[in-house]
């Protein structure tokens, strides 16, 4: 039986602050958004043309998991965003305002730069190579 990784979970502040970047920034697509109550809800986004694997938002509950946002990889490159066409979507993600941390470069595997999500969390917009 096929296995694919249908969730990833990211821990945040705030749901709609999550929703606004992650929706209108990068233009990731909200799937759902759900009152699950005591403040809790469902919320999964995914990136356009995705297929299998979404970003779970959480917002964080208690100290601990407030402490792990934005460094939930202990400082590395968390996310990593292929696109087919890395001018188009770094113009548009720059545009909207999106903080790249550096100039695209290329490397052998691809187009890539790295950005930081309004949480601390790094990503790589990657066009592979081939």
């Amino acid at each position: 039986m096929p296995q694919t990784i249908a969730r990833i979970t990211l821990v945040v502040p705030d749901y709609d602050a999550a929703i606004a970047f992650y929706r209108d920034d990068i233009g990731f697509e909200l799937l759902e958004d759900v009152d699950m109550g005591h403040g809790k809800r469902w919320v999964v986004l995914r990136p356009p043309g995705a297929r299998e694997t979404a970003l779970l938002i959480a917002k964080a509950d208690g100290t601990a998991q407030a402490a792990a946002i934005g460094n939930q990889t202990g400082g590395r490159v968390a996310f990593f965003l292929h696109t087919d066409d890395f001018a188009r979507d770094h113009a548009a993600m720059r545009a909207r305002g999106v903080a790249f941390k550096e100039e695209p470069r290329r490397e052998p595997y691809g187009t890539v730069a790295v950005f930081r999500d309004p949480f601390g969390n790094l990503w790589d917009l990657l066009q592979p190579a081939g």
